[in-house]
């Protein structure tokens, strides 16, 4: 399985959106500082994920949630239904 998933950062409260094909190792790493891109805004909360069964498909879902706007605006107003985003 591979994995679209949405961090939030405790520290700034802004999202970062990754692909993995391992959710739990990758969590980890942004948590441990092992990811260059997220390093200086830990610590992380996982708020979102989305299971896929081919690698092309998250890819895809990842590049339309960075790169199309309205695609990540959507998505933060479902979770934030979800859970009290603040």
């Amino acid at each position: 399985m591979y994995y679209v998933y949405l961090l939030r950062s405790r520290k700034d409260q802004k999202f970062y959106i990754g692909f993995t094909s391992d959710l739990k190792r990758r969590f980890a790493e942004h948590n441990n500082g092992e990811s260059q891109s997220t390093r200086s805004r830990i610590p992380f909360d996982l708020i979102y994920y989305e299971a896929y069964k081919s690698k092309a498909d998250a890819m895809t879902r990842e590049r339309k949630l960075k790169g199309f706007k309205n695609s990540y605006k959507e998505l933060i107003k479902r979770v934030a239904n979800s859970i009290k985003i603040n």
